[in-house]
């Protein structure tokens, strides 16, 4: 009954319904424009975050992460451009079936499974992420060590790139961890004789640097881009008939994509594909998949939007990102001073709860402002490239600077733009960097603590069972990829 007051103590705070508010609107509108997304705008927004007290920073950070995971459905069915990367499954039956006419039914239908995906998801959270926080009490620092490992190795089986780029690119992040002073000794460690590198390379250039930067970079290309549109009178909600075909769909997809999201490193976009394809699976009528199945647009949106909530039970709990957005929102954690884990469970239940309720609100608000603004959403997407990527390159450069008040970080936040556009060319994900350096600092630390420990003995490792258990979860993480593609090769031949 407590946890259930604290959870709806942001209805009750007139500042935390007016951040919820807005991070809702400009959620959908950063989801509505292909290209950018949840986690480009968490990045963008993250600078400025440092105004708001840490509940109300991490409250407009998830409101964008919901919103803008369900933002990309309006697109995907109105233009056949997905907003987000998690709603390209929806333009395989949503804009085939507003081609036919009926885009307020397909959209009313990607709206209602969105929202309860969603709040879905929110259900999971509450009950799963104080389980795995109880888990975590009996870990000591061997078992953060695996566990960071596992984290780690995770990346080689995350949707986008190959399994060796993706570890290349974690194993990049780890390296920029170790920039700066060594936590041991004290001693500047690949600062180059630049004082302002001795405190570490922050979290806010690089992520605003390889997700906005690289992604401006990236649109530079499509400047001239003119998007094909499909005329949109209102959105209708499903039929009773729509529900009688598509309930089982969505109640499926939503417990998929909580799992798929709880999964580190995974997120949306596998989820929405897998619900998809189980949608397709269980289907009455399979042939209409593709063709403009109402049940292929309630299985991709109920598995993306369920995807946020499951993603955040790894990234509170145990402090490893469930998806791209959640490393954003990770990062929000750390430079607020609150660290995830287990101890924030028993410390703080009230910011933790907080979070959960304002997810909740966050699913309902943006099924409102969907269902009566989607026609207004959609006109967004007239905006010119030519208008809105210098606007976006303005935002991140004073939000950069704004910091700290550091021209050093607006010129690391401009390489590793540079560095994620070519990242991206050369088929690199970038998601794994980040990961990389929100969990090379616990690797490290985990790991010579944990010598001390065991007086330099490695194979003490192996003695505790937690930590055997996860070092034989990352070896598996390690060889699945490999099998997997080793046998679609076989089935190519």
């Amino acid at each position: 009954m407590e946890n259930l007051y604290l959870m709806m103590a942001p209805l009750f705070s007139a500042k935390l319904l007016i951040v919820l508010f807005f991070g809702t609107l400009f959620g959908l509108i950063l989801g509505v424009l292909p290209g950018l997304g949840p986690t480009t705008g968490g990045a963008l927004i993250l600078p400025f975050t440092m105004t708001l007290d840490p509940l109300s920073a991490i409250v407009l950070l998830t409101s964008i992460y919901c919103a803008g995971t369900y933002g990309g459905a309006i697109t995907a069915i109105l233009i056949n451009t997905p907003g987000t990367p998690a709603a390209a499954a929806t333009c395989l039956d949503g804009y085939p079936l507003a081609q036919k006419g009926e885009a307020g039914r397909a959209l009313g239908m990607a709206t209602v499974s969105s929202a309860i995906g969603g709040i879905f998801s929110v259900v999971v959270l509450v009950f799963f992420a104080p389980l795995l926080a109880k888990l975590a009490y009996e870990f000591g620092q061997p078992e953060y060590f695996a566990l960071a490992i596992f984290g780690l190795t995770m990346l080689a089986s995350i949707s986008d790139g190959s399994p060796i780029k993706n570890l290349i690119a974690g194993a990049f992040g780890v390296l920029i961890s170790t920039i700066g002073k060594d936590f041991m000794t004290s001693i500047d460690r690949f600062t180059f004789g630049i004082n302002e590198l001795s405190e570490g390379i922050g979290f806010i250039p690089v992520v605003v640097g390889l997700f906005a930067i690289s992604e401006m970079l990236t649109q530079s290309t499509l400047l001239d881009q003119v998007f094909k549109r499909v005329t949109l009178k209102a959105v209708k909600l499903p039929s009773i008939d729509d529900y009688k075909k598509t309930w089982k769909t969505i109640l499926r997809s939503s417990g998929i994509g909580s799992f798929i999201g709880v999964l580190p490193a995974e997120g949306g976009t596998v989820a929405s594909l897998i619900g998809y394809a189980e949608a397709k699976r269980w289907s009455k009528k399979p042939e209409e998949f593709g063709k403009g199945s109402i049940e292929g647009i309630a299985g991709a949106e109920a598995a993306n939007n369920a995807a946020t909530g499951g993603a955040m039970v790894p990234t509170l709990a145990l402090g490893i990102p469930g998806s791209a957005t959640t490393a954003v929102i990770l990062t929000g954690l750390i430079i607020h001073g609150v660290r995830p884990g287990p101890d924030l469970f028993r410390e703080q239940p009230e910011f933790l709860y907080g979070i959960f309720g304002s997810m909740l609100i966050a699913n309902i608000m943006f099924f409102v402002f969907g269902f009566f603004g989607a026609k207004i959403f959609a006109r967004i997407t007239l905006v010119s490239n030519k208008l809105l990527w210098p606007m976006i390159f303005a935002v991140s450069v004073c939000g950069t600077y704004s910091l700290n008040q550091s021209l050093i970080d607006v010129w690391i936040m401009l390489l590793f733009g540079v560095i994620g556009f070519f990242m991206r060319r050369y088929g690199f994900s970038l998601v794994p960097v980040i990961i990389g350096l929100i969990l090379g600092e616990l690797v490290e630390g985990t790991l010579r603590q944990s010598l001390v420990i065991f007086d330099g003995n490695w194979l003490m490792f192996f003695t505790r069972p937690i930590a055997l258990t996860f070092f034989i979860l990352s070896f598996i993480a390690l060889i699945f990829p490999l099998i997997k593609r080793k046998k679609i090769n076989n089935d190519k031949l």
